[in-house]
């Protein structure tokens, strides 16, 4: 299973390189926003930390300027991934973004039939939303299960299911047993997966057994 880190902090993105847990990157206005920087000069940044896909969003709604926009910000980096709504707009732009062998990120997904529309518009990611459906007291991993499924009935559809708006590590141990592809985490909830008590535990008596030793490896 591939580990997308959502942020747009770069710090955050190159310590977490350093574990080896970044795939990939994903990213959202609202994510640029926090950074305080332009668009441009933090995607091209995040490109050259990793050579995974780094998923810029565009901010248009019509289909003409959100074409531009992602033709745009393909061009900041090769390994660019456009991030477009799940709109009528948006699959429309999915589809001439992807023809022209860019990939396309379609975010926003809350059902498995919007899920399987983003397939056939040549999506190379679809990114469902289980955090803000569980907010709704729906089951956001059941609509996971859903799209996974879908795309298995169908070998000739390639497009990689991304879990999105994951709150905590139950979320990610659920998307990597039902078979998603991908899933984006904050770095957070990233630190979060490392973290056990058990673990603490464990290595604080092993220390302290070392310690009565007087002992030292160097």
């Amino acid at each position: 299973m591939k580990f997308f880190v959502d942020t747009a902090d770069v710090a955050e993105i190159r310590a977490l390189a350093e574990l080896g847990m970044v795939d990939g990157v994903t990213t959202n206005p609202s994510l640029i926003a926090k950074s305080g920087r332009k668009m441009a000069e933090v995607i091209a940044e995040i490109c050259d930390i990793t050579p995974g896909p780094v998923s810029a969003e565009v901010t248009a709604t019509d289909y003409e300027t959100m074409l531009a926009e992602g033709q745009f910000l393909r061009g900041i980096a090769s390994n660019v991934a456009v991030k477009v709504p799940l709109t009528e707009a948006g699959l429309r732009v999915c589809k001439a973004l992807s023809s022209e062998g860019t990939p396309v990120n379609v975010t926003l997904c809350f059902s498995p039939v919007q899920a399987l529309l983003a397939a056939k518009a040549g999506a190379a990611y679809i990114s469902p939303f289980v955090g803000r459906l569980d907010d709704l007291a729906q089951d956001g991993m059941q609509l996971i299960a859903d799209i996974v499924q879908i795309y298995r009935n169908y070998p000739h559809l390639t497009t990689e299911v991304l879990v999105a708006s994951v709150r905590h590590p139950l979320h990610m141990a659920q998307a990597a047993k039902l078979g998603a592809h991908v899933a984006t985490l904050p770095p957070a909830v990233i630190r979060q997966l490392i973290k056990h008590p058990l673990t603490d535990r464990g290595l604080d008596a092993f220390l302290a057994d070392w310690k009565k030793t007087g002992q030292s490896i160097l």
